[in-house]
């Protein structure tokens, strides 16, 4: 069935996704030429493939609906995606969030490239805490949200860093769009949950996801972690690289 092909995209292994994406919180970029980084060039099959230059036009394929808008290069269309998005969220995959990041990244609209990477991160890991992932229709799903999170991650949050406040002031907005539009497929009856209550295990995902997110705050309210985080940005060149203007 066409929403088991869906989703055999978006739901990876929880616990190395999750190790993954705390990597790519904090971890160090890698020592690259100091230029700015002004395109994500990435290929996740079958879904994304960056064009080999920013004003060209990559090839998508989350659906139909937005699959033309997404791989246009035309500022207004990106912001078209999102719209159709946010009318109608509640069975948009994590794979189309995390196109529509990196499309606005691709704009220059970053902060909306933060806020949907983030999304798209909280809403599978919200769905992966109701649904039992292990089942075989699932098995071959670790790919697609894993290749997403580790190729554009350290380009989205490169730039996201450049600045705590505003990440943590949009890192908040993600979580709370997470929490008021509910990804419906995890109450598909196809899917097998992993308690019998679906609805709380929802509740205790958005908690343990509210948690999570806190512990990320808190980290940064260490002066020492701050200095330490922003020695190794200053190593690296990251601000040359995601902070231009």
């Amino acid at each position: 069935m066409r929403f088991l092909q869906v989703i055999q995209a978006v739901a990876p292994a929880r616990r190395r996704w999750r190790a993954l994406a705390a990597a790519l919180l904090l971890a160090p970029l890698a020592a690259q030429a100091a230029e700015p980084v002004r395109h994500i060039g990435i290929y996740v099959e079958p879904f994304y493939r960056a064009a080999d230059a920013p004003n060209k036009a990559p090839q998508v394929s989350v659906g139909q609906t937005f699959n033309g808008l997404l791989a246009s290069t035309r500022r207004e269309d990106i912001l078209a995606a999102r719209d159709l998005i946010t009318g109608n969220p509640s069975k948009i995959t994590p794979m189309t969030l995390m196109v529509l990041a990196i499309r606005f990244y691709d704009v220059g609209l970053r902060d909306d490239a933060v806020f949907w990477f983030y999304a798209a991160k909280d809403r599978y890991l919200t769905f992966a805490d109701v649904v039992d992932i292990n089942m075989p229709q699932l098995a071959d799903a670790n790919s697609a949200i894993g290749s997403f999170a580790a190729l554009a991650g350290p380009v989205i949050n490169g730039y996201a860093f450049c600045d705590l406040a505003n990440q943590k002031a949009i890192r908040a907005k993600a979580l709370d769009w997470v929490e008021a539009n509910t990804y419906e497929v995890m109450f598909l009856p196809q899917l097998a949950a992993r308690t019998g209550d679906r609805k709380a295990a929802l509740a205790l995902a958005l908690r343990n996801a509210r948690a999570n997110a806190e512990k990320e705050r808190a980290y940064f309210d260490d002066p020492r972690n701050v200095e330490s985080f922003f020695a190794t940005r200053k190593k690296n060149e990251a601000d040359v690289k995601f902070c231009w203007r």
